[in-house]
């Protein structure tokens, strides 16, 4: 019975490549421990030996050797490309002099201004130990703030080494800065002086400046949200955008639509590849002695290129193109462009080119949405669909479009985004064809006319979409009970749901079931999961108690990105002001105390509380936001001491025990924390 059942999937053995080599990658980035060379040397032999076997089983047997073999591949390509992108960063806190060369610019979290600078210089730092790339937020009035793309720049700011999880098994920005290159972050208040004008420009800088520069005209051409809209469409560049409009697209569920992906890149090529192919056919000479859809499909493909180039060529970006330009070059074959073997080949050449993009939303969302799309139509290629009404079915299209989706990323965006759209599918339904049928061919239209310097039309064309879908995503977020929020999932929830769909889409027969039932656990999982009673801030300047209200904070103001991490992956997101006027701590000026069941946590802001203390204030663990050399009679995390551990997690045992979890130990020991050596434990507290 096995041997038959893996025999029936010989058919569909592609589809599955990608799926190994993504368990592969992300064992490899689950490790608490870096692999060495004798794991390497191990892993290598393995897949030697099964290599040497498969000739050696039966026909159904090979297919499980050649799995086993294509993770370890997995692992091994994600361990090359942590190496190779090594570059120096920070290890400690910087402030002085900054110089570098402007090579993006775009906006924080906070609305801040912010500038990645490379070719960088540092005060009294050595070259070999500065890092390659920073990135500086620029606060406070500035006399110039032409930033042009190449301009060497030089300031006086803070720097530091990229920063840790937030709390214990959070988001690693350590990790996604060793992908960019970023060695450190900062910002300044200071002012920015240009120190040089642009030098003669390499083919990147060329590239990023012709982005700014159209970014800049069609802002010019088009005030207001809109124009920061077109902007962010037609070259990536989204820091012209208010983070009210952002957030109202956030809401809605509408995000998608301002970051350049699969979306975009399909509806720009698939518009130029039926412009292409139609226009010809209206010239019969053409027509009949051209292949006219092979010609479309290439002038598509340069299209789709030069897009990704003039986007900047973030990843979603870079994920969408080989998607697109795989589905062209099986027109140019002769093949059908749009099935999972299509799909299948796009997500083996983007893990083999960028593994770590496996963790990162915009691939899972992305690939989930497009297989999900590709399963569902080709499940109602059968149906009898042309009963219905011509009318009807585009209208079909796009509402199964829409739905299958929204249902397919939803999980993801909840897992990474805490948030869950009520409202979403009708904001799409009703934003996502005018982006089809007048936004996007508005866009090509104001590129082809640039030159003559008539781009007006096309922009002119565009802005009643764009406000149109500004309004649904403002008037969406603005309604009762538009979103509502989860908390963060355990760890193993969004490996478990997608290895369920993806056995529910590509297994070959009844077993395939299986898939509904391993998806209803992750979901139970998602369910039972639950939040730290206690959490601390890196620096110790911030802690928050779960409690009956929701996580009560230690002060209203100030630690703003952990406390509202925490409270968005708690579920339940307000303003830090509110958190901190919940009970559940008892404050006494800026002595905090907390209670987990007999234990007793104290929180010390600032020296002259601390000098003031006596031993641990009957505390038995004591959290300060200064370096103490005292010696306390109980455990003591200060500034010092946070700076190895990061943020922690507190939890109370069943058995009333403490169990103390530390960012480092959760994160382990990797390249991009610059930690080496056997991974911390979770230390446990107890009485008895």
């Amino acid at each position: 019975m096995v041997e038959d059942a893996l025999l029936a999937q010989r058919g569909g053995l592609l589809c599955w490549v990608p799926v190994w080599l993504g368990l592969g990658i992300g064992w490899y980035f689950a490790q608490a421990q870096e692999p060495g060379d004798a794991g390497l040397a191990v892993g290598g032999a393995v897949a030697l030996a099964l290599l040497l076997a498969v000739p050696r089983v039966g026909v159904a047997y090979r297919p499980v050797l050649l799995a086993i073999i294509i993770a370890l591949i997995g692992a091994g390509i994600a361990k090359y490309r942590t190496e190779t992108v090594a570059a120096p960063a920070l290890n400690f806190r910087y402030y002085g002099p900054i110089e570098g060369r402007v090579v993006n610019i775009d906006r924080s979290a906070s609305d801040a201004l912010r500038l990645t600078l490379d070719r960088v210089v540092l005060d009294r730092i050595a070259p070999h130990r500065t890092p390659a790339r920073v990135r500086v937020s620029v606060h406070g009035d500035q006399p110039f703030s032409d930033y042009r793309p190449g301009t060497v720049l030089m300031m006086t700011g803070h720097l530091s080494p990229p920063a840790g999880p937030a709390e214990p098994g959070g988001f690693d920005f350590q990790r996604h800065a060793w992908f960019l290159g970023l060695g450190a972050v900062g910002y300044t208040r200071n002012p920015v002086l240009r120190l040089a004008a642009p030098a003669a420009p390499d083919a990147m800088m060329r590239i990023f400046a012709l982005r700014m520069a159209i970014s800049r005209a069609v802002q010019e051409a088009m005030p207001g949200e809109a124009g920061a809209f077109a902007a962010a469409l037609m070259t990536g560049d989204r820091s012209g955008m208010g983070q009210d409009s952002l957030a109202a697209l956030r809401a809605s569920n509408l995000a998608h639509l301002l970051a350049i992906s699969g979306l975009h890149m399909g509806l720009l090529t698939g518009f130029v590849f039926a412009v292409v192919r139609y226009g010809l056919a209206l010239v019969p000479p053409l027509a009949l002695r051209l292949p006219t859809k092979k010609i479309a499909a290439v002038i598509a493909l340069i299209v789709g290129a030069f897009y990704l180039a003039l986007s900047g060529g973030n990843v979603a970006t870079e994920r969408a193109f080989v998607m697109v330009a795989v589905m062209l070059v099986a027109v140019l074959l002769g093949r059908r462009a749009l099935t999972l073997r299509a799909v299948a080949i796009a997500a083996i050449i983007v893990l083999v080119w960028q593994p770590e993009a496996l963790t990162g939303p915009g691939f899972q969302m992305s690939f989930a949405a497009t297989i999900a799309l590709v399963a569902v139509f080709r499940a109602l290629r059968g149906a009898e669909l042309h009963r219905l009404p011509r009318w009807t079915r585009p209208v079909l299209s796009v509402f199964v479009s829409s739905l299958v989706a929204g249902l397919a990323t939803a999980p993801y965006a909840a897992a990474h985004f805490n948030i869950v759209s009520h409202y979403g599918l009708i904001a799409n339904l009703v934003s996502v064809p005018l982006m089809g049928v007048l936004v996007m061919p508005a866009a090509v239209l104001a590129a082809c006319l640039w030159p003559l310097g008539l781009a007006w039309i096309g922009l002119a064309v565009m802005e009643p979409g764009l406000r149109w879908i500004l309004f649904v995503a403002q008037t969406t977020a603005a309604q009762p009970h538009a979103v509502s929020h989860v908390i963060a999932p355990p760890g193993a929830v969004l490996p478990i749901l997608t290895l369920a769909m993806l056995w529910l889409i590509l297994w070959q027969g009844r077993a395939r079931f299986a898939g509904l039932a391993i998806a209803a656990l992750a979901f139970v999982i998602w369910q039972q999961g639950t939040r730290p009673d206690l959490l601390i801030a890196d620096d110790g300047a911030l802690i928050g108690v779960l409690g009956p209200e929701g996580r009560a904070l230690s002060k209203p103001t100030g630690g703003s990105f952990s406390a509202g991490i925490w409270l968005e992956n708690d579920g339940a997101p307000v303003a830090q002001d509110i958190a901190a006027a919940r009970d559940g701590l008892q404050r006494d000026g800026r002595v905090v105390t907390a209670l987990l069941g007999e234990w007793r946590i104290l929180q010390v802001s600032g020296k002259t509380a601390l000098a003031t203390l006596q031993g641990c204030g009957g505390a038995d663990v004591l959290v300060v936001n200064q370096v103490d050399e005292v010696a306390r009679p109980c455990l003591v995390y200060d500034l010092t001491g946070l700076r190895g551990t990061g943020a922690l997690a507190m939890d109370l045992t069943a058995t009333g025990d403490l169990r103390i979890e530390t960012s480092r130990a959760r994160a382990g020991n990797r390249p991009w924390n610059g930690r080496k050596g056997p991974a911390d434990a979770a230390l446990l507290l107890s009485r008895q």
